[in-house]
């Protein structure tokens, strides 16, 4: 049976350029309304794009009926007469943030392993509108307002998709049970403890009883606008960081990783600043850097001759010479400045004194103390070798 929702959603892949005819599809499915809507629509559409199929399912162990849940997903896709797979967590996950790290992971590795180029997912305008307000309401910036994305690369070329982003879950609910599509009911969804389920089942009919009925559908429409207005400001910070990062030309040894021209930030908007800014941390530090990393970073931009920011994550410094801004390896400098591998714990009080007079001399800052304590453990697990 063809419905409007059928035509919707394959209007949808052909005008957005999500996926191309005979591509391997591997749709991840948890059994609940949105996974079993968008694998029924993804089997009609099927004849018309010539897409090989497969279904991916993941056991977090967070319920007594996981292993339940498992096996009816399985015995769907061989009631479809499509490949299964199932990945198990060697223990139970402890947040929704781990947890989606791990499907993630397990996804693309799946993926890769069995020449599948995209992996598909159900989440819909309703799981948009809710992850907008999670994020607005930990403080996120565009980048996290724009919510989910209709497509990103994972690793190995291989892409996430999410064709449903402009159906909302009360539409993947009708559409199971004008389909008698059998639902999964996950029990964790009805916990409050987690904040998503607050906002699902208390503030978003909140704001639809006393604020507006469509607002589900405005905020979908909102992170839309912002994800357009992100990856042009995206490509506007890139040329603008390019621009403005020289690579040095030192030797190997040398302990200042870039220099950014002053200049040239300045002439750029605060907005365009703050990116370029957050795109060159990304390339130091190992975890994403938040606004307080990239608020001093920018401070320096127009901060007098010789200020510097306290050490960011991973051991770097940055430091203002003239029209530049020094990024140094600071940890590095000191271990290689004192020979560290060399020594032995008797030497230890030199070793600090020579740490001291290092960094007072070249960097003027108040760090000392902890850089010290870094050191003292380095040179006693020397000692132990």
């Amino acid at each position: 049976m063809w419905t409007s929702l059928h035509a919707s959603v394959h209007r949808t892949i052909r005008s957005r350029h999500l996926l191309k005819r005979n591509q391997r599809l591997l749709i991840a499915v948890s059994g609940g309304q949105d996974s079993l809507c968008l694998t029924q629509i993804m089997l009609d559409l099927q004849p018309k794009w010539g897409w090989y199929l497969g279904i991916v399912h993941c056991d977090h162990k967070w319920r007594d009926d996981s292993q339940a849940n498992a096996k009816y997903v399985e015995k769907l896709a061989e009631k479809l007469s499509i490949p299964f797979y199932l990945e198990t967590a060697s223990q139970p996950l402890k947040s929704e943030a781990a947890a989606r790290n791990w499907r993630y992971q397990v996804f693309n590795a799946i993926a890769f392993a069995n020449n599948y180029q995209c992996i598909i997912t159900g989440h819909t305008a309703t799981d948009r509108a809710e992850t907008l307000l999670y994020n607005l309401i930990r403080g996120s910036g565009a980048d996290g307002l724009q919510a989910l994305t209709w497509q990103r690369p994972l690793l190995n070329q291989i892409m996430l998709v999410r064709p449903l982003l402009e159906v909302t879950r009360s539409q993947t609910g009708k559409f199971c049970q004008d389909f008698q599509l059998q639902i999964w009911l996950d029990s964790t969804n009805l916990d409050l403890k987690y904040a998503r389920n607050r906002i699902r089942q208390e503030l978003l009919p909140y704001l639809q009883e006393k604020f507006n009925p469509k607002v589900e559908s405005n905020l979908a429409q909102t992170a839309e606008l912002l994800q357009a207005e992100v990856e042009y400001l995206e490509q506007a910070a890139d040329e603008l960081r390019q621009k403005a990062e020289v690579q040095t030309n030192e030797p190997e040894n040398s302990f200042t990783l870039l220099r950014l021209n002053r200049q040239v930030l300045q002439k750029a908007p605060l907005a365009l600043q703050r990116r370029a800014i957050r795109q060159i941390l990304q390339q130091i530090m190992s975890n994403a850097p938040n606004f307080e990393h990239i608020e001093k970073l920018v401070a320096l931009i127009t901060a007098p001759n010789r200020s510097q920011t306290d050490p960011f994550p991973g051991g770097v410094i940055a430091v203002v010479e003239d029209e530049w801004i020094c990024l140094k390896k600071i940890i590095q400098l000191i271990f290689n400045q004192i020979q560290v591998k060399t020594w032995r714990s008797s030497a230890y009080s030199f070793a600090s004194l020579c740490v001291k007079n290092y960094i007072n001399r070249v960097f003027r800052t108040n760090i000392c103390k902890n850089l010290i304590n870094l050191l003292k453990a380095r040179l006693l697990r020397i000692t132990d070798e």
